[in-house]
């Protein structure tokens, strides 16, 4: 893309976004809101046991119940040769420090399941599934059927699960260590530590939390015999991928596979995934002959939707007498659960422990372990926060043990934006950022300097005020393949073929912004088209704050195609060299004069005038798929403030302010409006959020919305949040992302504050959630 077509008209912008309009009037379609005529509906039988051997299933009693058309079961996956589900954990391709286990061996990788068939390994399993005319009659007939359990020890706790005396999850893999990596140099990170003169320790666990989207995971499949076609209606970040994992699950030719992804209600990362529910309603489609369709209740989705996050961690920093950090080690063990979906959480938090801080030399354990849990997978910004938290509060515990002030300790250990590019002890290789910037910014914003005066008045009310400060560094990467297909037609519209499907972050907003920059058309005029495979061929989907910055370049790249034809087209309408045409604002004008074309009646001529050559007839289009392998660095800083009433640990978030650096901001008042929900999304599992089960029995504690505390719009504070825009030299447009940048740092700096609030009570440190139980429970001294 050349940096000449970029002009203010559309990029940079805070322009409203196109789609609320549909979307808050009740205009939106979501898989849920597809009906076919006569679609059958399938309820999944669930495994009430966290681990536990499947004796035999009997299903002949709801068989003959009204309605009932199937029950499907592991033995007839196996009659009818269906395969598990591809598995994501060794994905290929992403620009991520390798992560190989130290023996040399490969990562171990437990298949998917679409139905259990030896044993259980977590409540919610799926053991089968109940096809029948209504949903209601499915749901009366699966609770008749009989699943006798034999019940087997559990293993739920992160670091318990790592122990060789641990229950194994998958007995033929003889362990539950999946892979056990290290980051960085062991050898020099020892030899810093013995030099030190301070050393400080961490050791936490990141709470288990779950995406809970407003629209809850649906599919819905018809499968026509007579053309051997699948077509399957389910939301997700990636149809392409969903198109190809499904093909191989049921043994259909990809080309006999369409994916339609319409509106998605809500993502966070956890519909990213082809999950059991939707093999089972394409395979039963296919069996019956007719339409087979399945919603999650809200319950349901607490035991089905992949969780995130759940790390145990153990961190160690070293320090010289003036507080410059020498070295930083750590033992990261992540709960993958029951199934092995992805490593990229323990991936990303291991290459980014040492965050924007220069330190010499690292080393990092990273172990992913599986358990009787459901399985996790990337969360929003998975890794990062849970990286920038560990980071970050070990600075806060040095400040306060060895009596550093922890902003000057943070100024003396940041890496100066003259040091950028920076390669990372830990592997990766920052681009040009300017942290130090960024962190006076929010210091200025927040009026760190007068939140004394604020802390006195706090203590007048009998409140206890805190105050924290976290800087975060981001790595925006994620699949690395992205493809774009744009059509200018002769009637005025520019059509945008793009591989990734929005699930609320603006696309079809930010995407026209670009292209009706680069050509010069209306805004107005531009449809982004996504989520559909028999219009997209290939793309990466909507994840690691990749999107904008990937589809960036490659509808740029595309948009230079298209320019490029219609010069050749001008040049022939016009009469004149290519060479004396310059397309400024949609037109094509030949230099020094007022004779000039449309770029819609170029597009028109392309399609009717016979007399063009042979290659510029037809449709005025240019298509552009690239592989980069470049990520981006989006970084910041957050400070947040909280009262706190001793009385009752009841706390409030009176203040929060967030710089973001996200290179080139495309449209700003989308990106204020991710930072307030990212910031909001981090704060919920701070204070609220935990995917809890009973440690006995495996239960899944937190099953509804009555167990599972989220954050409501009065548990916030008006935010104050700010855009830093440094482009990044690794794409033309400079994008970063900034899709992620709330939540990154937001789980530090809160309990920053939380542990600032109660110093005088000596606590130094508090675990996530930080509810008011366990605050009032940390004043008093009480486990």
């Amino acid at each position: 893309m050349t940096t000449a077509g970029i002009r203010s008209g559309g990029i940079g912008q805070p322009v409203l976004r196109k789609e609320d309009q549909r979307l808050l009037t009740g205009g939106g379609n979501y898989t849920d809101d597809v009906s076919l005529p006569g679609q059958a509906h399938a309820v999944i039988v669930r495994s009430p046991h966290a681990h536990a051997r499947i004796v035999s299933i009997d299903v002949a009693r709801p068989l003959e119940m009204p309605g009932v058309l199937a029950i499907l079961t592991a033995a007839d996956l196996e009659a009818d040769k269906i395969g598990t589900i591809p598995d994501q954990a060794n994905m290929s391709g992403l620009v991520d420090v390798a992560m190989d286990n130290t023996d040399g061996s490969p990562r171990r990788v437990g298949p998917i399941p679409i139905l259990a068939a030896d044993k259980t390994r977590f409540v919610g399993c799926t053991v089968a599934a109940v096809i029948a005319e209504s949903h209601a009659e499915a749901s009366d007939a699966a609770e008749h059927v009989e699943v006798t359990y034999q019940p087997i020890p559990s293993v739920l706790a992160t670091d318990r699960a790592a122990k060789a005396d641990a229950p194994l999850i998958w007995d033929e893999l003889a362990t539950n260590t999946m892979v056990d990596a290290m980051f960085g140099d062991p050898e020099a990170t020892e030899i810093a530590f013995e030099q030190a003169e301070f050393v400080v320790d961490l050791t936490t666990r990141i709470n288990r939390v779950t995406g809970v989207m407003l629209e809850s995971r649906s599919a819905l499949a018809t499968y026509d015999t007579a053309e051997d076609r699948l077509t399957l209606y389910c939301g997700g970040d990636n149809s392409v991928r969903l198109k190809r994992d499904i093909a191989a699950i049921i043994a259909v030719p990809e080309k006999r596979v369409h994916v339609i992804a319409n509106d998605i209600g809500g993502n966070f990362g956890t519909r990213n995934w082809t999950y059991p529910e939707y093999c089972i309603v394409a395979w039963a489609s296919r069996r019956l002959g007719r339409p087979v369709k399945w919603t999650a209740g809200r319950s349901e989705a607490f035991l089905s939707d992949y969780h995130g996050r759940d790390l145990f961690a153990e961190a160690s920093l070293a320090l010289d007498r003036d507080g410059r950090f020498l070295a930083l080690r750590g033992e990261l063990i992540s709960n993958v659960g029951g199934y092995t979906v992805c490593y990229v959480p323990l991936n990303k938090t291991g290459e980014l422990l040492t965050g924007v801080y220069d330190i010499p030399v690292a080393a990092v354990r990273g172990r992913a372990v599986t358990s009787n849990t459901l399985p996790t997978a990337p969360y929003r910004s998975a890794g990062r926060p849970e990286a920038m938290f560990i980071m970050e509060r070990l600075i806060d515990i040095a400040a306060r043990r060895h009596g550093f002030d922890p902003i000057e300790l943070r100024r003396r250990n940041l890496i100066p934006g003259d040091k950028t590019p920076y390669k990372a002890p830990l592997g990766l290789t920052y681009d040009v950022c300017d942290f130090p910037r960024a962190m006076e910014t929010v210091l200025r914003l927040s009026d760190w300097d007068g939140f004394p005066a604020r802390r006195d008045e706090a203590g007048s009310r009998g409140r206890r005020r805190g105050i924290g400060l976290a800087n975060y560094l981001e790595i925006t990467s994620g699949t690395p393949i992205e493809r774009a297909e744009i059509s200018v037609l002769p009637e005025g519209r520019v059509d945008v073929v793009i591989g990734t499907s929005p699930s609320g972050q603006g696309h079809e907003t930010s995407f026209a912004q670009c292209v009706a920059d680069w050509l010069g058309v209306p805004f107005a005029s531009i449809s982004v088209i996504t989520g559909d495979t028999e219009r997209v061929k290939e793309g990466g989907g909507s994840h690691s704050a990749r999107s904008m910055r990937m589809a960036g370049i490659v509808m740029g790249k595309a948009s230079d195609l298209i320019i490029d034809k219609g010069r050749r087209i001008a040049e022939q309408i016009l009469e004149v060299a290519a060479s004396d045409i310059e397309f400024t604002d949609g037109r094509y004008a030949i230099k020094g004069t007022d004779r000039s074309i449309g770029i819609f009646e170029v597009a028109e001529a392309a399609a009717t005038n016979g007399a063009l050559a042979d290659d510029l007839r037809g449709a005025l289009s240019g298509e552009h798929q690239e592989l980069m392998q470049v990520p981006g660095y989006p970084y910041g800083a957050q400070v947040c403030e909280v009262e706190i009433d001793p009385e009752t640990g009841a706390l409030e978030i009176v203040a929060s302010t967030a710089v973001d650096d996200v290179g080139r901001a495309i449209n700003p008042l989308i990106l204020h409006g991710q930072a307030h929900g990212g910031i909001a999304q981090g704060y919920g599992q701070a204070l609220l959020e935990n995917a809890y089960y009973d440690a006995e029995t495996g239960q899944m504690i937190a099953g509804s919305l009555m167990d599972y505390a989220m954050p409501r719009a009065d548990h916030m504070p008006s935010f104050t949040t700010e855009i830093m825009e440094l482009p990044t030299p690794t794409n033309a447009l400079g994008v970063r992302g900034g899709g992620e940048g709330g939540t990154t740092p937001a789980l530090a700096v809160v309990v920053n504050a939380i542990v600032d609030a109660l110093d005088e009570y000596g606590v130094t440190h508090i675990e996530m959630p930080a509810t008011p139980e366990r605050i009032w429970r940390a004043i008093h001294n009480r486990a």
